[in-house]
């Protein structure tokens, strides 16, 4: 951890104590302004003189207006006049026209308001510090001699070891190098069924170590770890503003210079009327409209709607980075998918050896071995995986290079070893097409890696990748949804593209791409007014994840997460988070729409009210409070949208893991065995 996390941490725990603090100070001068109106309210019921009376109720009414005082010179320093600048100039006009209790009880009233959404924001706070909170201060430090040490996080360094026990949380991200445990990433995937973690098994911090010690050596610390990336991310969706809040908020701007204008003229209208008591209401009903027109309905229209739709990705995984992200997202028309690891699982196996006339197979899986070693490419893993099974282990290389989307050279004792894509390998030797080709043909309908050593080709590994479960089901769904397009963007030879493709169902296919190529292919698409959206691993996808209006990095790696170039990342790999990504911005957007509409037609109904005088000053902050209550809980609908998901999820779930089991019978074992 480096001082400037730690720092970031303990400053963070110090604002949220302070906002605890500011929260009772605030409460204290609402209770002592409240006691002094009330006070004020029984001494003109029991006689008292009214200059007497209204004594208590002036300094109540004082006592309160300041804080809206201070919020509402805030507002005309940064030159945009809203609601605490409305609320401030109705109880001070008040107060003008010597309406004590009238405008002691209205400014109670606009501070409790306040007071309920500020306890809301610092619940909000509190709910994510809660979140990183889950990552424990102190870590057990496996030192040389094999004893623990109790250090804090920020002496832990990358490559050190630690040890966690049953019931504990994790401190760090790491790799399990010893121990097996089941592990419980709710707080981070959404997912409640706990993960078996052994030897080689990645793990995070913030989550639960259910039953088994684990030796974990880190891979990464406090804001650098998977649960830090995901704090930053909430804290980005917390400051940026969208679209429509910027429009909002201009809105308010022109909104409080007409208010003004209209309570002028409701005043000067009423105090010239004819009738004796409708001049002595001129200025209260003046002040009851600036009150009743306060836009911080409107205000809370959008930020209120944000939070509720981050809190519904959120308890699925999905953790969105903007606002604005969350925008974008209800206007897609068009989807462009990565073939490995998004429609397919990126776990190949190696399903066939195609090696040229000639090769002894077990040179080609030793030269692929030998050049893939220090690649960190699924398919590349795949080979050394196998090469393991049969024995094969690396041999020293030198000069190693990897070109990205082509493939590696590297240099052994037997001479320069290449292997790559097919193109890449006759781009380096044109005569070797023929022997290419046979070798294609062999593998053909998987994925291959192409290996030349000392100018020699050897043939090919071919290897096979499953398609994700509900990948059929997902574009199925997106189309349902009106996306017109679905697309596969992908490195991998035609044949094997266009196996996945058929598969799934979607529209086109752009098979063999460079990531540059990818990358022309996306501006193509934009150029021809589609609306896009790309799913990619985070990692060679980071071009058209920047450039499409919305990119979604699949999986819970620290690289996916933080990827600066895309805008959303999947905490697991269900491929159906994409289409509820969807609904819930199309959901998002009708919730803000009915807010900003509830809002003004019910700030336009208090006016005219106001003005006819059929409002009284005392109810127009229970009206206020109505408007509020009902943007919040209109709101509050999308923290529940997607539930039915994850439940779905989590039955199914549960009827796989009880699904009996086919015996094995012993007579089968042995024939086997004896063949």
């Amino acid at each position: 951890m480096s001082p400037s996390d730690t720092l970031a941490n303990t400053s963070s725990r110090r604002d949220l104590s302070q906002g605890g603090e500011r929260l009772e100070r605030r409460l204290f001068i609402a209770l002592a302004g409240g006691t002094l109106l009330l006070t004020s309210w029984i001494g003109s019921l029991l006689g008292l003189q009214p200059q007497v009376a209204q004594i208590p109720a002036a300094i109540g009414a004082l006592m309160l207006v300041s804080p809206l005082v201070f919020g509402a010179l805030k507002e005309m320093k940064m030159g945009r006049p809203s609601g605490d600048s409305l609320a401030s100039l109705a109880v001070l006009a008040a107060l003008a026209n010597n309406l004590y209790l009238a405008a002691g009880f209205l400014a109670f009233f606009l501070w409790l308001s306040e007071l309920i959404l500020s306890r809301t924001a610092w619940g909000a706070q509190r709910a994510i510090r809660d979140l990183v909170e889950l990552t424990p201060d102190i870590a057990r430090l496996i030192q040389n001699d094999g004893s623990e040490k109790e250090t804090t996080l920020a002496q832990i360094r990358v490559g050190q070891k630690v040890r966690v026990r049953p019931g504990e949380n994790l401190p760090v991200d790491g790799r399990v190098i010893s121990g097996q445990s089941s592990v419980n990433q709710a707080s981070l995937t959404g997912e409640a069924i706990p993960i078996e973690a052994s030897e080689g098994t990645a793990v995070y911090a913030g989550t639960t170590n259910l039953t088994g010690q684990l030796d974990i050596e880190v891979t990464a610390v406090a804001g650098e770890s998977t649960i830090g990336k995901v704090e930053s991310l909430i804290r980005e969706a917390e400051n940026a503003k969208g679209h429509k809040q910027e429009l909002i908020e201009r809105l308010a701007t022109y909104y409080v210079p007409v208010v003004l204008m209209v309570a002028a003229l409701v005043w000067f209208f009423t105090s010239k009327s004819e009738i004796a008591a409708v001049r002595d209401q001129a200025a209260e009903r003046a002040v009851t409209v600036l009150v009743v027109t306060c836009p911080g309905a409107l205000l809370i229209a959008y930020p209120t709607a944000m939070v509720a739709a981050f809190a519904a990705a959120a308890r699925l995984g999905i953790m969105i980075k903007t606002t604005r992200v969350l925008e974008s997202a209800s206007n897609i028309d068009t989807v462009i998918m990565d073939k490995t690891g998004t429609l397919t699982t990126g776990k190949f196996s190696v399903g066939r050896l195609a090696p040229a006339d000639g090769v002894d197979p077990a040179l080609l899986l030793q030269a692929a071995t030998d050049a893939e070693q220090s690649s960190n490419h699924p398919l590349a893993r795949s080979i050394l995986e196998t090469a393991a099974k049969a024995r094969i282990l690396p041999r020293a290389i030198r000069d190693y290079k990897e070109l990205h989307g082509r493939g590696v050279s590297a240099q052994t004792n037997d001479g320069q070893v290449l292997a790559g894509r097919a193109q890449w390998l006759m781009e380096n030797d044109a005569s070797i097409a023929a022997q290419v080709e046979e070798a294609s043909k062999k593998i053909e309908g998987m994925s291959s890696v192409h290996v030349m050593l000392g100018g020699r080709y050897l043939g090919a590994v071919g290897l096979e990748d499953k398609l994700r479960q509900n990948a059929s089901e997902v574009v199925s769904r997106l189309r349902e949804l009106g996306v017109r397009k679905v697309c596969i963007f992908t490195g991998d030879r035609l044949e094997v593209a266009t196996r996945v493709g058929e598969a799934v169902g979607v529209d086109s296919i752009e098979a063999e791409c460079l990531p540059e190529e990818k990358h022309e292919e996306l501006k193509y698409l934009i150029r021809r007014g589609h609306r896009t959206l790309v799913v990619g691993d985070g990692i060679n996808d980071g071009p058209i994840l920047a450039s499409a209006e919305v990119g979604v990095a699949m999986g819970l790696s620290g690289s996916d997460i933080a990827t600066n170039s895309a805008g959303v990342a999947l905490m697991n790999d269900d491929l159906r988070h994409i289409p509820f990504l969807l609904e819930l911005a199309r959901r998002t957007r009708g919730i803000i729409a009915l807010n900003i509409a509830a809002a003004l037609v019910l700030a336009i109904v208090g006016l005219a009210l106001a003005a006819t005088g059929r409002i009284q000053i005392w109810i127009t902050p229970f009206y206020q409070a109505g408007a509020y209550i009902f943007v919040i809980a209109n709101s509050l609908r999308l923290v529940r949208f997607g539930e039915d998901v994850r439940g779905a999820e989590e039955i199914r779930r549960s009827l796989e893991s009880s699904r009996p089991v086919k015996p094995t019978r012993q007579a089968i074992v042995q024939r086997v065995t004896a063949g």
